[in-house]
């Protein structure tokens, strides 16, 4: 059997365009199951089974209360995925300011090497302007 790690059961989650669905309309606050089916076409029992994924990655939260279940979000569900994308954007971030200096020192020595191969008589009249 092959075992995921916590950020492929979050991603595999949120692929599901019906489940971001869901989740974009827990933003607004809690709600019964039966109202988060209502824009959906399909049966209750498949809005259902998307909860059940939702619910497994943390990303929401059910309780039952008589003959409804209201589901709401779950902030630490977003944690592992948030600190995922944060190690990787700073990874990237400084490889990009490795280039960036990299490119500005590349920059400078070519200016250093026209300024040498300009004529004199060009770098005086430029230092008189």
């Amino acid at each position: 059997m092959l075992k995921h790690s916590p950020i492929d059961d979050s991603f595999r989650a949120l692929a599901e365009p019906t489940r971001r669905a869901l989740i974009e309309r827990l933003t607004q606050g809690p709600a019964s199951v039966s109202d988060l089916a209502k824009p959906f076409a399909m049966t209750l029992a498949a809005v259902v089974q998307h909860l059940q994924v939702l619910e497994a990655g943390g990303f929401i939260r059910s309780e039952k209360i008589g003959r409804v279940r209201t589901c709401r979000l779950e902030q630490g569900g977003f944690a592992p995925l948030a600190n995922w994308i944060a190690a990787r954007r700073m990874l990237m971030e400084r490889r990009f300011d490795r280039l960036g200096v990299l490119l500005a020192e590349e920059e400078a020595a070519e200016q250093v090497s026209r300024s040498a191969a300009k004529p004199k008589k060009q770098r005086r009249r430029r230092a008189k302007e």
